[in-house]
């Protein structure tokens, strides 16, 4: 008779998330100590899961936290879909994402072991991508978008204003979302990038023929329209392209955002 019984193997699978065989071998070659047992299932995990580290994690899910005056979001990576929009996987990130609203971004790294645990019983190659904090600026909001695709977010946003409303912030998080900005303003353009860009189009527009005098009028209007691929205050607004987003904003100002997507 095996010195553990069927209660046993339930309690070792909750511990550990493998399969019942699995628990019960583990139990059976420790004698029946469930501690052992957990021991030797995860060094066989972790040992399966070094195989699988150099595996391509493109996948994957983020999730956004909360926290008085703080928004934060992790990218938890992944190698497959399936595996990432399951729900202990969305579970996961989720909490992360809070932890790291309440105690900063350095709070994932105490959760190294659960991360080990999640390799192990999902089986992949799974990792904590880019993580972030965002604090509202003194008299002023932060807020969030998150595009969920099959239950999972694949596009998280988080914007902080000065002299708007959690709405506003709101409004354009969902904007940059979709339009993906780089920059707040033209002054965080680098002048390289520039300057690259002006002797790009310039190039172009000879090539074209362009009259020599309307050059520079040229390159100026499609600088501009590089610009709104890039800078934020310069795009069309996504839900009224008449206005910009220097409008809608009016007298409120962007003072940080950060958006983080799936597979970038």
């Amino acid at each position: 008779m095996p010195d553990f019984s069927a209660k046993d193997v339930q309690k070792l699978r909750q511990m550990t998330g493998v399969g019942m065989l699995d628990a019960r071998n583990a139990l059976v070659e420790t004698g029946g100590d469930l501690d052992q047992a957990g021991t030797l299932l995860r060094e066989k995990g972790l040992a399966s899961q070094a195989k699988r580290a150099d595996r391509d994690a493109s996948e994957g899910a983020v999730a956004i936290g909360h926290a008085p005056g703080v928004v934060s979001i992790v990218q938890l990576r992944s190698e497959t879909d399936f595996v990432a929009k399951s729900d202990q996987f969305v579970a996961f990130a989720s909490t992360l994402a809070d932890l790291v609203a309440a105690e900063g971004e350095a709070a994932v790294e105490g959760k190294a072991d659960e991360i080990d645990t999640l390799k192990i019983t999902l089986k992949e190659n799974i990792s904590v991508g880019r993580v972030v904090r965002i604090e509202a600026p003194v008299g002023g909001v932060v807020d969030s978008y998150l595009h969920l695709q099959a239950g999972r977010g694949v596009n998280a946003v988080v914007v902080a204003l000065e002299g708007g409303t959690e709405d506003l912030a709101h409004d354009i998080a969902a904007h940059i979302a979709f339009a993906r900005p780089s920059y707040v303003t033209r002054d965080e353009v680098p002048e390289s990038e520039v300057a690259a860009e002006r002797e790009t189009v310039e190039k172009i527009a000879r090539n074209e023929g362009k009259p020599e005098g309307q050059l520079p009028k040229i390159v100026d209007g499609r600088l501009n329209g590089w610009y709104k691929e890039r800078v934020l205050l310069d795009q069309p607004y996504v839900k009224d392209e008449k206005q910009t987003i220097a409008k809608l904003l009016g007298p409120a100002k962007v003072t940080q955002f950060a958006q983080v997507v799936v597979g970038d």
